[in-house]
């Protein structure tokens, strides 16, 4: 096992990026219903989910039953003893000695380490408030692999809400591993924080500037439920939106991705190109967590 817990992308180094790329290679035709395997079999994953999610849930519920392991769920705090003033800390305590794998999702940022400092098992940080989300950075560079054949030496634009994104604050410190040009489209209020430009590449730019250059143009929604202010939301909301004519210009193997969910930012005409890769991104959180359950429970 290369390790315990996965709170941050930097908890692996690039080998390890790697080596779970090429273990989700081989899971794809399990992931795809194709094959059928019993490797989890007896073991038991806890997704504790404090805020809401559809496709990071139900993806690492399918990756673990696709392996022959079982889930438990808890959704909602007003059902848990959540409501009854009960601590983080004491519930992951608890839930850890019943289950092999805790995954947690929680609105503050570093919840999830805090939640692998109090648990008996390995902890898989889902998403911890505008902090880190691992494992759709490791999926985002399956994408990648999958659909451009590599991830190293690529151009690419990451773009929308560059501040409150954890899903670009991860994807950033990774795509900077290998040696990748990174562009930052973003509106005023949305702009990368400068903490992370002093740690890697980047460049920030108009779209119309680098359209007919970028291998990939990763779009990301505007967080309202991250700004603390609402006028402030209101302020930069409907701020950016791409359509099938703003990829008209796109070389022709251009990929268009999305964490999802979408709100107005990629028109659905999109959908219809051969750039839009946001959907087989989703169906690849599959094979992607199948590989990192794998590497923690075996």
């Amino acid at each position: 096992m290369r390790f315990r817990h996965l709170i941050s992308i930097e908890d692996l180094s690039r080998d390890d990026i790697l080596h779970i790329l090429r273990k989700a290679e081989r899971f794809e035709d399990v992931a795809r219903g194709l094959k059928k395997l019993k490797v989890l079999e007896g073991k038991i994953l806890a997704n504790l989910f404090f805020e809401p999610s559809t496709r990071t849930r139900m993806s690492f519920e399918t990756a673990m039953k696709r392996l022959g392991g079982e889930v438990i769920n808890m959704t909602a705090q007003e059902a848990s003893s959540i409501a009854k003033g009960e601590t983080l800390a004491d519930t992951v305590r608890v839930i850890s000695k019943y289950v092999d794998v805790i995954v947690i999702r929680h609105p503050l940022e570093g919840s999830a380490r805090f939640a692998s400092e109090h648990s008996e098992v390995p902890v898989i940080n889902a998403g911890d408030g505008a902090g880190q989300h691992p494992t759709q950075t490791l999926l985002d560079l399956y994408t990648i692999m999958k659909e451009c054949g590599r991830i190293e030496g690529l151009k690419i634009a990451l773009m929308g809400d560059l501040k409150y994104s954890r899903t670009v604050h991860s994807l950033i410190k990774a795509l900077n591993m290998f040696n990748n040009e990174i562009y930052l489209i973003s509106p005023e209020g949305l702009r990368l924080p400068e903490e992370f430009l002093e740690e890697v590449k980047a460049e920030e730019v108009n779209l119309n500037d680098v359209i007919e250059e970028i291998d990939v143009l990763y779009v990301t929604r505007i967080q309202k439920e991250r700004f603390p202010d609402e006028e402030e939301y209101r302020k930069v909301a409907g701020s950016y939106r791409i359509t099938a004519k703003t990829l008209e210009r796109a070389k022709d193997n251009l990929i268009v991705m999305h964490p999802l969910p979408r709100v107005d930012e990629i028109d659905v005409d999109v959908d219809k190109t051969k750039h839009a890769k946001y959907f087989d991104q989703a169906f690849y959180g599959v094979p992607v967590r199948m590989a990192i359950l794998h590497e923690v429970l075996i």
